[in-house]
Formats: structure tokens, sequence, C-alpha cells
């Protein structure tokens, strides 16, 4: 069995999902940006400030493209698509999975940016960052699941029988 991993943008329920998605389906659970703070011995806006946004995304990289395990869903950072190692290295032993959600509801969503630790470059808006990623994350995706409009449930339950539909097809 492959790992499921869950990519899309900041606010998109990628660690919520992930943690109730892998215990419906028997698995792991791994968070990347956890495993970055416990690394670095820092949280990530700490990081970011730190080491400025190309610095942090060489950490990202390298946390996320040494990730070697097997039966996990790991939640990843909304910014693991600008490390081209890490997003191979999760492909290999991964189904990536985005979760897609549109700008509207992306924006009701999130708080404070910088308190969360969203790689975004000054002057930057939500809206720019969201036009930047996008592409990204559609490049990288194995599948895409828009959760627009469902509870954190119907999302889970989307997810979940896209990711099983698709499984079952490589068995």
């Amino acid at each position: 069995m492959k790992n499921i991993v869950l990519i899309g943008m900041p606010g998109a329920g990628k660690s919520t999902i992930g943690v109730v998605l892998a215990k419906i389906l028997g698995y792991q659970f791994t968070d990347s940006d956890l495993l970055i703070q416990k690394q670095e011995g820092k949280v990530l806006h700490e990081l970011i400030s730190l080491y400025g946004i190309d610095g942090f995304i060489a950490i990202e990289n390298q946390v996320n493209r040494d990730i070697h395990v097997q039966d996990h869903v790991i939640a990843t950072g909304g910014s693991v698509v600008y490390g081209s190692e890490a997003m191979e290295a999760l492909g290999k032993e991964g189904l990536i999975v985005y979760i897609q959600l549109s700008y509207e509801n992306l924006k009701r969503r999130l708080g404070d940016l910088n308190q969360r630790g969203v790689v975004i470059k000054k002057g930057s808006s939500l809206l720019d960052l969201y036009k930047e990623r996008c592409p990204l994350y559609e490049k990288y995706a194995d599948i895409t699941v828009n959760v627009d409009g469902l509870t954190i449930e119907e999302a889970i339950e989307k997810i979940r029988k896209a990711v099983v539909r698709r499984m079952e097809g490589e068995v």
C-alpha cells in the first residue's frame, strides 16, 4: 500500500482531514510541518523570519524529500510544491491528493497568515498566492478533490472514496 500525500493551500484542511483519514484507512499520520519544527526546534513563522522564504523552502524541501514511511497519510505544508525534489520523492512513495478549495472559501477560513507560518512574499496578497500555487498543485496531483461547501466529514468521505477508487484501479 502506498502513502497518501495531501497537498493544497493553507487552510484547505490537510492536517485535520489527514488525521481522520489515517484512522479510517488504518494508516499512520505524519504532518510534515511538525517534522520541520522538530528538526529545526522552531515554529514555522520563526523559521520564515530567520531564514527568509528561500531558506525555509530549502528546509521544507529537505524534510519532505527525506520522509521514508509506508502506509502513512502525510499532510504537507502549503508551500511543499516549491520543492521539486520533495514532490518527486513524495510522488514515488505515495498517491498525491490535492485538496482543492475555491479562493472565496479559502479566504473565509484563513485567519492571520503570519501566525500560520505561510510562505508569502512581501506585498503579495492571498489571491496572488492562490494564483501562483494552484497550477503547481494541479501539476503534482494524482487526484484532485474539490471540497467546496462540504463539512469536514463530507470532505473526508469524498477524499476516502477517491483514494480507494484509485488504489483499487492500480491493483
